[in-house]
């Protein structure tokens, strides 16, 4: 097995090239035993953090954190480009770069409850509807509300 040595420079970029064999690309830690990381025939990136075996990975795919009060806006992302507020405890999150397909988990955090509104309206590939509400059963405005959204 050959070995490939990497070394930074001032630019913080560093490039490794595919392997010119076609199948599994491997990243092995040096202090690591086994293989850590590496990504299957299927372009799935597995992972093996301490189980005994690589599995897939299941990445966070998008998440927010809302301000819902006031004039609604957004405290901090990742894949989210601007969130709508439909009304008193509902937003509408657009997603900057588009999920591969509507089968995508969204979880739902605030003060009181979160929930998915997927039942109300349809969740799509660029977008997906969020609600929170209180204990008595009433959509209110929250802040902050964290949504993550994996695929």
């Amino acid at each position: 097995m050959s070995s490939i040595v990497l070394t930074g420079d001032t630019s913080g970029t560093v490039t490794v090239s595919a392997p010119a064999v076609a199948g599994t690309r491997t990243i092995t830690l040096p202090a690591a035993t086994g293989t850590a990381i590496l990504e299957d025939a299927s372009n799935n990136l597995q992972m093996n953090s301490g189980f005994g075996s690589s599995a897939t990975a299941y990445g966070c795919r998008a998440w927010v954190n809302i301000d819902g009060t006031g004039t609604v806006g957004i405290n901090a992302s990742g894949n989210v480009s601007s969130i709508t507020d439909a009304a008193t405890g509902v937003f509408t999150v657009n997603f900057t770069n588009a999920m591969p397909d509507t089968n995508f988990v969204i979880s739902v955090t605030s003060p009181m409850f979160g929930y998915d509104r997927t039942n109300a309206v349809a969740r799509t590939t660029t977008s997906c509807q969020i609600g929170t509400f209180a204990y008595n059963g009433n959509n209110t405005d929250y802040d902050p509300i964290s949504v993550l959204v994996v695929r």
